[in-house]
């Protein structure tokens, strides 16, 4: 058997450098939502051009929608179907998007006629039970295919009646997120309520805002009780989405380990998106971190372990891992044990890969502590992760012989990710 494709990243001194990172894939999922179903056209800017927004532009199409996707220009035109899906069948391959599977799973339930989603091995492993459960209590009639909780699923859509359904907060904000999102197009009103403690709180928030940009408020009480009254709709309308702040972290970070400096345009301490809170974790660490009205910079310090929860910008833990190899003392993350219901289980994997730089790691159900010892180059295995590949890259900006193998695996939400680093490092 051949080996995988791999790229090696060649160590640089301090970085300094100023960029804008493509557009969140987060917004621009949800507000392709949040489009669709709107009456009349909308215009979306700054849109992600990656695998999983892709997948959610074919789905749409699929759905009977006609996106109009300019990838140069960043550009999405749309004109939405006011809640009435113009299609009666179809069989959506989400590959391993999680926000395509989960939106689109309720966003069907308001339509008529039979839907079927599937997508990768690794997505039929990925729980989406607590979703068709809410659903159903909704009056939808959904089903997991293969009987294991897990995708493909099927729905026999009729419309989606309404009523009050519970939401379990513990493995995925996604399942609260589309349920809010299809919850305008229900024949009567919504109650949604969360079981235990929601996980990842601010892309739920992130969900509310954007519904509200396209016309929609929800009620709410805290983020256990969710009301919508049934008497809403969206509105089309122009939209600017925001660079991904996913993304910009691991350029925040590459200035940490690397005793350098970044600039991120396009963000600020309000963003939407609550990874830009990924900075104060930095500044724990030792870090300078200056906000402006539209751009953040960081400046490394003296690095130092912190014990840190990072339930809600768990999608920073691999970034936050990789500056930990270069703090004194350790770095403990904690209450992130959903994270494991990834693209791969990010914990396990973590864990194993920062064994091979020669890191001591203690794994928990719910988090890592991450010990540093003195590092050395190893051939990374990414889990067909994109997170897994674009964190443990940074380590190779001060290891020698560090390579991350089948690097194409980024193209999901960041295609030019290796090419943005190589810049950012001074290697353009």
């Amino acid at each position: 058997m051949s080996e995988p494709a791999a790229i090696e990243i060649q160590p640089c001194g301090p970085v300094d450098a100023r960029l804008r990172p493509p557009g969140s894939k987060s917004i621009t999922n949800r507000a392709l939502v949040c489009a669709a179903l709107a009456e009349g056209k909308s215009i979306l800017e700054g849109v992600l051009d990656s695998e999983d927004t892709r997948v959610m532009i074919d789905a749409l199409r699929k759905l009977g929608l006609r996106p109009k996707h300019d990838p140069a220009g960043r550009e999405v035109t749309l004109m939405g179907c006011g809640g009435k899906l113009p299609v009666g069948n179809a069989d959506i391959y989400v590959a391993n998007s999680g926000t395509t599977l989960r939106f689109l799973t309720a966003l069907v339930t308001l339509g008529h006629g039979a839907f079927r989603l599937d997508g990768t091995a690794r997505m039929r492993q990925r729980p989406v039970s607590d979703l068709l459960d809410a659903l159903g209590a909704l009056g939808a009639d959904v089903l997991d295919e293969l009987g294991t909780g897990c995708p493909p699923v099927r729905v026999h859509a009729r419309g989606l009646p309404g009523g009050r359904a519970v939401v379990a907060g513990s493995i995925s904000s996604q399942f609260l997120s589309g349920l809010l999102m299809a919850a305008p197009g229900a024949q009567g009103p919504v109650e949604l309520a969360v079981e235990g403690e929601l996980v990842s709180k601010p892309y739920v928030k992130m969900t509310l805002e954007v519904m509200k940009a396209f016309g929609v408020e929800v009620v709410r009480e805290g983020f256990e009780r969710f009301l919508l009254d049934g008497a809403q709709r969206y509105v089309a309308r122009r939209y600017a989405i925001e660079p991904d702040a996913s993304a910009a972290s691991y350029f925040f970070a590459a200035a940490a380990i690397t005793g350098g400096r970044v600039t991120v345009e396009g963000l600020s301490q309000h963003s939407l998106q609550g990874d830009v809170a990924f900075c104060d974790c930095l500044a724990q660490m030792g870090c300078n971190v200056d906000y402006e009205e539209q751009a953040i910079t960081v400046r490394s310090g003296r690095l130092r372990g912190v014990e840190v929860d990072m339930n809600a910008i768990s999608d920073t833990v691999q970034t936050l891992a990789a500056v930990a190899l270069f703090a004194e003392g350790p770095t403990t993350m904690t209450h992130v044990g959903h994270i494991r219901h990834k693209e791969t289980d990010r914990l396990a994997a973590l864990a194993a890969e920062l064994r091979k730089l020669g890191a001591e790691v203690d794994e928990r159900p719910d988090g890592l502590t991450i010990h540093p010892r003195p590092l050395r180059g190893a051939a990374i295995d990414t889990y067909d992760d994109h997170r897994m590949a674009m964190s443990l890259a940074l380590a190779g900006l001060r290891v020698p012989g560090v390579q991350i193998r089948n690097p194409e695996c980024t193209e999901k939400t960041y295609p030019d990710f290796f090419d943005d680093l190589r810049r950012v490092a001074g290697r353009s």
